[in-house]
């Protein structure tokens, strides 16, 4: 299973589209593209094998594997990449400002019911981040 991550750059912050065979599962939001520094930028575009994590803080979410020059890549809910995130990505239901969502503990049960599925199947879970132009 691939999902992909479709995203658009802006100075203030990354918008997505996460899919899965071409239909949206939900949004995302992430910070800004600033060359991979840790803790301040977005990670680079690739693919990655994700894995399924608990922690106390986000409960069960998305851990991505091997991310060139970074550690603990996840993917959790936040609604304000600036405010709440430190290079990783945050599935929304809606983006409401650039960098900005609503609904993302919604957003994420419904991607990590569709990854879990997956994954209780035996299958490697992959996301693959790209480029695309979005329409706002």
């Amino acid at each position: 299973m691939v999902l992909v991550l479709n995203r658009t750059y802006f100075p203030e912050g990354t918008q997505g589209a996460l899919e899965w065979n071409g239909t949206l599962v939900c949004y995302a939001i992430e910070l800004p593209w600033l060359e991979n520094q840790r803790r301040i930028s977005c990670i680079p575009e690739g693919e990655y094998v994700l894995q399924k994590r608990f922690s106390p803080k986000f409960k069960w979410h998305l851990h991505l594997q091997n991310v060139p020059g970074r550690d603990f890549i996840l993917i959790h809910p936040a609604n304000d990449a600036k405010k709440e995130l430190l290079g990783c990505i945050a599935p929304v239901t809606i983006h409401t400002g650039i960098g900005k969502g609503s609904a993302s503990r919604i957003a994420l049960e419904k991607l990590t019911t569709l990854v879990y599925a997956a994954m209780g199947r035996n299958e490697e879970v992959k996301i693959r981040i790209q480029y695309k132009k979005l329409v706002l």
